[in-house]
């Protein structure tokens, strides 16, 4: 995925066995005009609750990488789907030319709609821009999305990694950034940690592992996936 050009994301989620979703669901989303590529993923830590969650978890998350043409299936019974656009900022972080094997997923919403670019500047200019900066250990690049509808989450940071071991890299993310800033108790850190201070509220949160993924699709030449 890394170094994706296209439009936006549909994500799936919910407790979907993965080889059904590789037989079944995978070839009907990558059959539906505009998908470019379906990857399907395992959580590592499903129904985690160190962050206040505002979705149902589930065991497997499926992606499917989209252009303008796409519209969104019925969802499956049981699970939460989500269609993003990307926003218009840059992704940021490194090309490393390794795979991306691992996410993490954050949707976030504005606390109230008087806090929506407060958020917004946050993630890009203080929280995305110094996990780039830092660059911690497994992590690649994060680009961030909007939510083609008005519904939660209102954005979605989505973070790719090349380790065999995402969690761990996501785990040691605190870590990694108190060593950047200098300290776990000073002001840049709390403030590239504190989402609520910056107007936001976390709707999910979650990292995943690689399990499948459909078929590349023909590119104009030049492109990359």
């Amino acid at each position: 995925m890394e170094d994706r050009i296209t439009t936006g994301l549909y994500l799936e989620l919910g407790d979907l066995d993965p080889g059904h979703y590789a037989a079944q669901r995978a070839p009907e989303l990558a059959a539906r005009p505009g998908v470019d590529r379906v990857t399907w993923w395992e959580n590592n830590v499903p129904n985690r609750t160190e962050l206040p969650m505002a979705v149902v978890d589930g065991t497997l998350l499926g992606v499917a990488e989209v252009d303008e043409a796409f519209t969104a299936p019925d969802p499956l019974p049981g699970t939460t789907a989500r269609h993003f656009r990307r926003f218009a900022r840059p992704s940021q972080g490194i090309l490393t030319g390794t795979p991306t094997t691992g996410l993490l997923i954050v949707w976030i919403s504005p606390q109230s709609p008087g806090h929506t670019q407060a958020l917004r500047d946050w993630g890009d200019f203080v929280h995305i821009r110094h996990i780039a900066a830092a660059a911690i250990p497994g992590f690649t690049h994060v680009t961030p999305y909007e939510n083609t509808a008005d519904d939660d989450p209102r954005y979605m940071h989505f973070y790719e990694l090349d380790t065999a071991d995402p969690e761990a890299a996501y785990m040691g993310m605190a870590r990694h950034m108190a060593k950047y800033f200098e300290g776990s108790r000073t002001e840049a850190f709390a403030r590239w940690a504190d989402w609520k201070a910056a107007g936001g509220q976390v709707v999910y949160c979650n990292t995943f592992r690689l399990l499948g993924a459909s078929p590349l699709h023909l590119r104009a030449p030049g492109s990359r996936g």
